[in-house]
């Protein structure tokens, strides 16, 4: 099956269950509807991957510009659920995320990967990715 971009409320939802295993921090698929929803009114998008109806992969994003690269697209979220990890289906969402960058006239490709997803930074070396930077934060409290 083909990837779809979830922009219903339902189709977000379906996307729950994987995004979850990125993001342990969602506490619902009512959250993630309401998240997802003010992200697409800044340009965020959620593509998903679905095998036997089943929503195996999901990866938010956002084409923006940015001094360091110009026209990027910018991947926030790639996940493959656990159970279908290693049958390809992460490598199908790269793929269609790459190709959509250069279909949108991107310069650059990037992402984030936390420090602890080892077996991510395996895949992305395997793709031809290379680290080109740290990403550092410092979480702001109210």
């Amino acid at each position: 099956m083909p990837i779809q971009l979830a922009t219903s409320p339902a189709s977000i939802a379906r996307c729950f269950d994987v995004l979850r295993e990125l993001r342990p921090s969602l506490a619902s698929s009512e959250d993630l509807v309401a998240r997802v929803q003010q992200q697409q009114s800044e340009g965020f998008q959620l593509a998903f991957l679905e095998h036997e109806e089943e929503v195996v992969t999901v990866a938010g994003f956002r084409v923006i510009h940015m001094l360091v690269s110009g026209l990027t697209l910018y991947v926030d979220d790639l996940v493959t659920g656990e159970k279908f990890r290693s049958q390809g289906h992460g490598k199908t969402m790269l793929d269609w995320l790459i190709a959509h960058a250069r279909e949108r006239g991107c310069q650059h490709f990037s992402l984030d990967s936390g420090t602890h997803r080892q077996s991510a930074h395996a895949f992305y070396f395997r793709e031809g990715m290379r680290i080109s930077s740290f990403h550092f934060v410092l979480p702001l409290k109210p």
